[in-house]
């Protein structure tokens, strides 16, 4: 995967468009690099600024699926996102937009105070800043009130009733776009939180390791030649005199110190190859993932190319149909050539 810089990232907000495979690709790209959440989130508003009025709404999908989906890697996104957000929707709501988005962005909102990603008083601010009109409270007759207060309280009931369903019967990869529940391919189930390493810092791990302390021969050879009197009790019994106790002392000694020495360092490799192993994994997912988004782009456009072939086909069948200008008759050879600029003037 691509490392993060913020031209790359401003050439894929510029490259983004409105279909659901490039806001997950996209969306994928940028939660793979969750330790530069700043970076992007400063990025993204910058360029928000810039988009044209259609672009902007699609901006707003890929946050929606960036802050929803990075939700169980950590926070960051969540917080980064909701410190602009707010400029944003008042951004779109100055530039003018129609029913449709307004439509589509209270729908956002609304996934959201559902499943808590933002607080009711901060959702509340977004759509005052989507439609002041959300600011004005709406009056309710005293005779109804209580009947109001029961439906909203069954209502509030069935929607956590429903939340804990789909929470129990969908992954987090569940996302509504559009008004259409869809799944994002982006996080595994079956994979434990984590995030895909950089290609570099992988290759670095795996470097590490073949200087580990079991490829040591070096220190397995003197393990193995240590005598047996060092790890034997019951060779004890031979020992004759106080020098040869002394020197198997200090035999031991020294077998403990270099086997003490060499067990941490086994231990750390361990740990080590513990850590390889889990970003492995995570590294293999996050490829897995990318390779059926990009199965799905060839699919995209090889459909694409073969629209293209048709009208390459059609085209050149039309050209040869046309007539051949060259081997037209020429109706000018009878006729006398028009004056120029200078015998006009000297007539």
């Amino acid at each position: 995967m691509a490392g993060f810089t913020e031209n790359a990232l401003i050439r894929k907000l510029q490259d983004l468009n409105s279909s659901q495979q490039s806001i997950q690709t996209l969306s994928l790209w940028l939660i793979h690099h969750r330790k530069h959440h700043a970076a992007v989130v400063k990025t993204w508003y910058k360029e928000l600024l810039k988009v044209k009025d259609s672009k902007q709404l699609t901006f707003m999908y890929l946050a929606n699926d960036v802050i929803q989906n990075s939700k169980k890697k950590g926070p960051e996104y969540g917080k980064e996102f909701g410190e602009v957000l707010l400029d944003a929707f008042k951004l779109m709501a100055k530039t003018g937009i129609n029913e449709k988005t307004k439509h589509s962005l209270h729908r956002i909102l609304g996934i959201w105070e559902e499943r808590g990603v933002y607080d009711a008083k901060k959702i509340q601010e977004f759509k005052n800043a989507v439609d002041p009109n959300d600011a004005i409270p709406k009056k309710v007759s005293k005779r109804k009130s209580t009947d109001v207060d029961n439906k909203s309280q069954g209502k509030k009931q069935k929607t956590e009733k429903t939340e804990k369903t789909e929470k129990r019967r969908y992954s987090e990869t569940k996302i509504e776009v559009d008004g259409k529940i869809e799944t994002h391919i982006t996080l595994s189930p079956k994979t434990p939180p984590g995030d895909p390493p950089e290609p570099e810092e992988l290759i670095k791990a795996l470097l590490e390791l073949e200087a580990s302390a079991s490829s040591d021969e070096a220190v397995r050879e003197k393990i193995a030649s240590l005598p047996p009197e060092v790890s034997e009790v019951q060779l004890l019994s031979n020992l004759q005199d106080k020098e040869s106790a002394l020197n198997l002392s200090y035999m031991v000694n020294s077998a403990v110190d270099l086997l003490a020495e060499y067990n941490l360092r086994l231990s750390d490799e361990l740990d080590k190859r513990r850590k390889v192993d889990a970003m492995l994994r995570d590294f293999a997912q996050a490829q897995q993932d990318l390779a059926k988004l990009a199965e799905a782009r060839l699919e995209e456009y090889n459909i694409i190319l073969q629209k293209l072939y048709a009208v390459k086909t059609e085209l050149k069948s039309h050209i040869e149909s046309l007539p051949d200008v060259s081997r037209l008759p020429d109706v000018t050879g009878g006729l006398a050539p028009l004056p120029s600029a200078g015998d006009l003037f000297s007539a």
